[in-house]
């Protein structure tokens, strides 16, 4: 196509065929979903640690073993994790420009995300039943 061809086209015709967009909506709402989350999630993680500096570590274990403080530390990391995932992502979508290596990066970054979140499952859950 001819510079002149080009400037006579609508914008509609500029990226029409340039792929879809459907994918971005759900990605854009879940990040903003997680950054909420994250605030008051990490309102309570502050908390916890200014509290952990004057515990004992025993007192910390069995502070962390109660149900509430478990679950609300299971949810700030997974949470944590996800929108780190959620970052990434777009990071390596907007940076990576061989297909292969984009492939790739996005592969190890779940691989990586879904490891660590399992993890912390199992930490927390080892800590909060004595196992």
């Amino acid at each position: 196509m001819h510079d002149k061809d080009e400037k006579m086209q609508s914008a509609y015709g500029r990226i029409h065929g340039l792929g879809s967009a459907k994918d971005g909506t759900g990605h854009w709402w879940a990040q903003r979903v997680s950054a909420v989350a994250l605030l008051g999630l990490g309102t309570w993680f502050v908390y916890a640690v200014l509290i952990f500096t004057a515990m004992e570590p025993v007192a910390a274990r069995d502070w962390l073993a109660q149900p509430l403080n478990s679950i609300l530390l299971a949810l700030f990391t997974l949470t944590a994790l996800y929108h780190g995932q959620l970052g990434l992502q777009v990071v390596i979508e907007d940076y990576v420009h061989t297909h292969a290596r984009k492939y790739a990066a996005l592969v190890l970054v779940q691989f990586v995300t879904y490891g660590a979140m399992a993890a912390v499952v199992y930490a927390i859950a080892k800590i909060s039943l004595g196992v």
